[in-house]
């Protein structure tokens, strides 16, 4: 038997793994998805999406992702697992996710084939748009220049593509490492944690979406849950799910603040 059936519940409530079904939109996320959303319909160029880890960013990205129809927008989701690409690697990858399928050698020819693919979005009424996720690891001062070299490409009143990158408050840093792209900057969002009151009603969302038909985390363990995790999504996945096995082992028909007390310190979360 798993936790799941011992709680009765469809499935897992609390993985990290990024799933629209459970997404959890709170005010500060409406606000960042409609600022993004104005980004990309005006075709501004630049966006930026920073948070600290466990904030959601990823989440977010593909939210946003599903957002852009492919009749209106050629968009693709870029994540960046390591710092060590070149500046030659991420002009091919872009090149390919804006559709181009036979990439040019050389780098100049590259160039010419982006733009005209770029140009021939634009006469179809398509938007280009990159999202980056973890962009803060592209950290060399060559691939900052190389994104704002997309930036001048441009008709009359728009940008021909719009990147957005979301990553650690380190961007910051990164973007300023080539002075002239932190100034095209054009729309610019934090995110932050999650108050109680939204953590606790995100940790009731995700059981409701998973099958939950009763209570299964009482007040005070969901004021404990809140409390530990600082209000950090991936954080209050982590403490709940570890909860919930806790609980099965112990036969817990009810979850308890002791549990919650117990998991916090042997994951080592204890300030």
């Amino acid at each position: 038997m798993s936790y799941e059936q011992f709680y009765q519940l469809r499935e897992q409530p609390f993985s990290n793994t990024p799933d629209a079904r459970f997404f959890f939109e709170v005010d500060q996320h409406a606000e960042v998805l409609a600022r993004l959303m104005y980004a990309v319909d005006t075709m501004k160029g630049l966006a930026v999406v920073v948070g600290d880890v466990g904030t959601g960013k990823t989440t977010l990205a593909r939210r946003m992702l599903d957002r852009l129809d492919d009749e209106q927008y050629e968009s693709a989701l870029l994540v960046i697992i390591h710092s060590a690409i070149s500046a030659e690697w991420l002009l091919r990858r872009i090149a390919a996710q804006i559709g181009i399928g036979q990439a040019a050698e050389e780098k100049v020819a590259l160039l010419t084939q982006i733009y005209q693919r770029l140009m021939e979005l634009h006469e179809a009424g398509r938007k280009a748009v990159v999202l980056i996720d973890e962009a803060n690891m592209l950290q060399q001062r060559e691939l900052m220049e190389e994104l704002r070299g997309f930036l001048n490409l441009e008709v009359p009143g728009s940008k021909l593509i719009t990147f957005i990158l979301f990553g650690l408050p380190s961007l910051d840093a990164i973007l300023a490492l080539d002075a002239p792209l932190t100034q095209r900057v054009a729309v610019k969002c934090r995110l932050s944690s999650l108050n109680p009151e939204m953590s606790k009603a995100y940790i009731l969302h995700r059981l409701k979406v998973a099958g939950a038909t009763r209570e299964i985390f009482p007040e005070g363990v969901l004021d404990q849950v809140a409390a530990d995790s600082r209000g950090i999504p991936r954080l209050i996945n982590t403490i709940c799910d570890n909860v919930l096995l806790e609980g099965f082992l112990r036969k817990r028909d009810k979850l308890d603040v002791g549990l919650v007390t117990d998991v916090v310190r042997d994951l080592g979360l204890t300030e």
